[in-house]
């Protein structure tokens, strides 16, 4: 399968808190019916922390110290910081994607963050196909290498996750563009600064979204959230990522 073939909302959103980026992806996808048109949306961030579905909130101590920069994921995972950032999201109707599995179905979604990579002039592979890298499970995400890691010349960068139900597949992850200042700075990884490319939001989600359709010949349109997906959002808001009494 070279491409999806298929029209695209895109939503490019402003730069927001964690708990409003979490739950406007936890609207999309809650609101996604099989016949709507697949989602892409494009987005970055306050500072934040970010942590996986299954994480018990209470267990850490920073979340009263960044308050509404601290969310709960709708995938799996350990802690990941935000800040400067470029993120995208997708909702893709399982029927797209039939017959593929969910190791290929990653690997072939993350094809167009591989491209985005290499429009920057970077050697970048998944994990598994660089001979000389040891692929190891680690409960700290830069020290191990998964298969399906993105390797950029030569080192890890960035994250992606995935999550399925039975309308749609979601897969959101994160471009790293600068280091982060503070207390944390050693919790981010590799960026594209650490590569010496100084890249903003704007160019970068223009770039981003350029891979996107460069990869899958896809028909853009742009979009909004609507009404239904923004009453979605506010409901989540007051209750779900209301972490006061958790």
């Amino acid at each position: 399968m070279k491409d999806i073939k298929s029209k695209f909302r895109v939503i490019n959103s402003s730069k927001a808190s964690a708990k409003i980026n979490m739950a406007t992806d936890d609207a999309l996808l809650s609101c996604f019916e099989k016949n709507n048109l697949p989602i892409l949306r494009v987005y970055y961030w306050d500072k934040s922390f970010t942590v996986g579905i299954s994480q018990d909130v209470s267990a850490y101590s920073f979340k009263e110290e960044y308050n509404e920069n601290f969310a709960k994921r709708i995938t799996g995972g350990g802690v990941l910081f935000h800040g400067h950032d470029i993120s995208y999201s997708l909702v893709i109707p399982t029927t797209l994607l039939e017959g593929l599995n969910i190791k290929e179905s990653y690997e072939f979604i993350c094809r167009f963050i591989i491209n985005f990579y290499r429009k920057l002039n970077l050697d970048a592979r998944y994990a598994k196909d660089i001979e000389e890298i040891s692929l190891s499970k680690s409960e700290f995400c830069q020290v191990g290498f998964e298969a399906y890691d993105i390797i950029a010349n030569g080192k890890k960068i960035g994250g992606n996750a995935q999550r399925r139900t039975k309308k749609a597949i979601f897969q959101h992850g994160s471009i790293p563009l600068k280091n982060l200042s503070g207390k944390y700075d050693e919790k981010i990884g590799t960026t594209l600064e650490d590569f010496n490319i100084n890249l903003e939001y704007e160019k970068a989600s223009v770039l981003l979204i350029e891979a996107f359709n460069e990869t899958f010949n896809v028909e853009l349109i742009q979009s909004e959230l609507t009404e239904k997906e923004n009453i979605k959002k506010n409901e989540l808001l007051k209750d779900k990522y209301d972490y006061s009494r958790k």
